[in-house]
């Protein structure tokens, strides 16, 4: 009962933003772009600012990028195997390798866990943000038919204001630049702002979601590879991450999250079978109601 209690609020917080969207009728694009556009770079600055740089950050860039890969790997194996064509097996991709680290895993991880290990998250959230940002527009362009060249997912990922956040963050950290209390307090108050509306929009994408036929074995795909592969894996990696304990139940429990929103955008864009990737945002959600308890229980809280 404790543990459904730490996710309690986070659907509580979804379902406000489900409501709102099925009575009101809100324009998602203008919330989603203020958020991206402000109090998310803003909660990222403010996190860098505060800590240090160490090489704990890359041990977490370089392990997303191992389980991001292993995780391809197992699923175009498992597409593939089953007779799935290039176009499923990009949106089967989108949903398996992507967790929803920020709208969903940083809130469960501040109740779960507490503040030293949210910054944490939010440190996981921007890194996804940049695994997302390139290899998940590579992978959405290449079911839509379309070649997408490196170049031009390095320039969409420069075009991402988080990557900003993040870099003056580290910059004014490591040059020690002092910030007058007040213009620290407002950052901070702005940055607080941004975890509950990253909610709400989520759950405003979720109302929107169409119901449609689907095809059940690719949904089944990216049940099995997110919400089981994905922790077992991230259980087995974390083994070998020279970090302290709550880095690695940090990883463990951000990989155990559902599929992203920010891949039912990136399906959406490219026309990448956009109903597949959005119900399996859907359901995987739902799903995470008994998942994320379990993960929770499983690393010790």
């Amino acid at each position: 009962m404790q543990l459904l209690m730490i996710i309690l609020p986070v659907f509580m917080i979804f379902a406000i933003g489900f409501g709102a969207q099925k009575f009101l009728r809100m324009d998602i694009k203008a919330i989603s772009s203020m958020s991206l556009y402000i109090l998310i770079p803003i909660l990222t600055f403010d996190t860098f600012y505060r800590n240090t740089l160490t090489m704990d950050y890359f041990y977490l860039f370089l392990f997303s990028m191992i389980i991001t890969l292993v995780l391809a790997g197992v699923t175009v194996l498992i597409a593939r195997g089953v007779g799935k064509n290039r176009e499923e097996t990009a949106a089967v991709l989108l949903g398996a390798l992507f967790p929803n680290s920020g709208n969903y895993g940083a809130p469960v991880i501040l109740f779960a866990l507490g503040a030293l290990a949210f910054d944490y998250a939010i440190v996981l959230m921007v890194i996804h943000g940049f695994i997302i940002g390139t290899i998940g527009i590579l992978i959405a362009s290449l079911g839509n038919g379309a070649v997408i060249p490196m170049r031009e997912a390095v320039l969409n990922v420069l075009k991402t204001p988080i990557i900003y956040g993040a870099f003056l963050g580290v910059l004014f950290e490591q040059l020690g630049i002092p910030l007058h209390n007040g213009l620290v307090e407002i950052i901070q108050m702005t940055g607080n702002a941004a975890i509950p509306v990253v909610m709400l929009i989520l759950g405003m994408q979720l109302a929107e979601i169409k119901k449609e036929q689907f095809d059940t074995g690719s949904i089944s795909i990216v049940i099995l590879v997110r919400m089981i592969i994905s922790p077992l894996a991230a259980a087995v990696l974390v083994m070998f991450m020279p970090v302290d304990e709550t880095m690695k139940m940090v990883f463990i429990i951000l990989n155990a999250m559902p599929v992203a929103a920010n891949s039912t955008m990136l399906a959406i864009q490219f026309n990448t079978s956009p109903n597949l990737v959005s119900l399996s945002t859907l359901i995987t959600t739902l799903l995470s109601i008994i998942t994320i308890p379990l993960c929770l229980l499983w690393v010790g809280i």
